[in-house]
């Protein structure tokens, strides 16, 4: 009998044979593999190899309550053993979904009158691209179908919403954006408004570029204006003072919906429920995902205002079925998920706490990283932040992208056991920790980071990248 043993594949070769990776470069992951995360507690994640990581992150900007809640985990199942699944086509419906519906509608910004259930923020923002559509044609604005969006915005990745997103590393080689989409300004202030121009000046700006993009195409083929109120993933851009104001002053003025993207920012991530809360912005549509359920279940929706429903709801008898939803809308785990995620976000006040350590976090940013020679800008506001790295402070001169200084960045803090993600396409580090954090651990954030950006100047200096003068 052969004695020799067979050797199993590790977990990291299996992944690497069978499993295409999101957002990942194929050549660099088929040579260093990954790390496969295998617990999580509180803000803390564990891999299979025994490493503990404080998750800044919150996984993508969505375990907004932690890991390891019994009460998700309770819920979930107590779910699953009364009905498991159900469509929500034909009229059928669930007591979770019709539960969770009533108190969005209640918390939401704006006057918003019903919720469509999906499953990714993806998938609702082309959800609201259809929904849109559907609303002109109905009223008879067969032409008004173009939606603006903005460069540097993040919407997800499906074909409408790859092409509402403004990273072009979403675009290359996919032959999005579809032609019905268009893209204005990037509002960021520190590296895009020119010198001496004040804030509001520089929304005035903005929402001229606006209007005149509207102009330019026609404003009765002109349809929505969507925005994060905080972007996210192109970089945590604070808009500018007086920014939405200004905008939606133009969107009323040429019939222009406002869609709110709060994706990341909704359910408490900048100290208030909604991001729109404290930008003044009042939608006709809001896009909600990732902390609706804290990551723990699959969930989105897209909340459309009364001013549409009405809209579809009158020309009902006449256009008949309603001919969209997805085999999984409205599914009644994720909606008990959704739920208790709730539940555990009102009882523990963790929006109010979001905006109280928010404020101590944003504040220990700046006393530790204001005056380092890499550091340009840091931005935020409650529980989402983000360090930019700069070659020169003085002259906001940026790192060539292709020297891969933040995924280098990103390499040492996981090296320090934090997990802080380098941005697309900039040199922007984000933070997005959970809510459920506290100062101290705020302060870990501070310590592992500084000793990372400590490190990353020591090793520009010695590739020859970087010189104290910052030249």
């Amino acid at each position: 009998m052969n004695s020799t043993a067979v050797t199993k594949p590790s977990l990291e070769e299996l992944d690497k044979q069978n499993f295409l990776h999101p957002f990942t470069s194929i050549a660099t992951h088929l040579e260093t593999g990954p790390r496969v995360i295998v617990e999580g507690e509180g803000v803390y994640i564990t891999d299979n190899h025994g490493n503990k990581y404080l998750d800044a992150m919150a996984g993508l900007w969505c375990v907004n309550i932690g890991w390891g809640r019994e009460e998700m985990v309770e819920a979930i199942a107590n779910q699953s053993r009364t009905l498991s699944y159900f469509h929500t086509f034909a009229s059928m419906s669930n007591e979770p979904a019709i539960r969770l519906a009533e108190r969005l509608l209640k918390l939401s910004p704006g006057n918003m009158s019903k919720v469509f259930f999906g499953n990714s923020g993806s998938d609702a923002n082309d959800t609201n691209v259809k929904l849109i559509w559907y609303y002109n044609n109905l009223r008879g604005n067969p032409k008004k179908k173009k939606i603006i969006s903005r460069w540097g915005s993040y919407h997800g990745v499906t074909v409408a919403a790859a092409s509402l997103t403004g990273l072009t590393n979403t675009h290359k080689a996919f032959d999005v954006p579809l032609p019905q989409i268009l893209h204005t300004e990037n509002p960021h202030y520190y590296f895009n408004a020119p010198e001496g121009m004040s804030e509001r000046e520089w929304s005035q700006h903005l929402a001229g570029k606006l209007e005149a993009l509207i102009l330019a195409e026609g404003p009765d083929t002109v349809a929505a204006f969507i925005a994060e109120p905080i972007m996210g993933a192109g970089g945590v851009i604070v808009p500018p003072e007086g920014y939405f104001e200004a905008v939606q002053a133009v969107l009323q003025k040429y019939d222009v919906l406002m869609v709110a993207d709060e994706v990341i920012c909704g359910f408490g991530r900048c100290g208030r429920w909604f991001g729109s809360e404290p930008f003044g912005i009042e939608p006709d549509i809001v896009t909600i995902a990732k902390g609706l359920t804290s990551g723990y279940v699959p969930l989105s929706g897209s909340m459309i205002s009364e001013k549409i429903w009405q809209v579809l709801k009158e020309e009902s008898p006449q256009i008949g079925v309603f001919g969209h939803g997805f085999t999984y809308s409205a599914h009644p785990l994720a909606a008990a998920a959704g739920n208790a995620n709730l539940d555990i976000i009102e009882r523990e006040n963790l929006v109010g706490r979001a905006a109280k350590t928010g404020d101590y976090f944003q504040q220990k940013l700046r006393d530790t990283f204001a005056e380092h020679p890499l550091v340009g800008e840091i931005r935020g506001m409650g529980l989402i932040a983000a360090i930019e790295l700069v070659q020169n402070k003085a002259t906001k001169k940026p790192f060539p992208l292709e020297l891969k200084v933040a995924p280098g960045m990103a390499q040492l803090c996981i090296q320090e056991g934090l997990i802080s993600r380098s941005l697309p396409q900039s040199n922007a580090m984000a933070f997005s920790p959970p809510l459920v954090i506290t100062e101290t651990e705020c302060d870990e954030v501070i310590a592992k980071f500084s000793r990372a950006l400590n490190q990353l100047t020591d090793n520009l200096v010695k590739e020859g990248v970087w010189k104290s003068s910052g030249k």
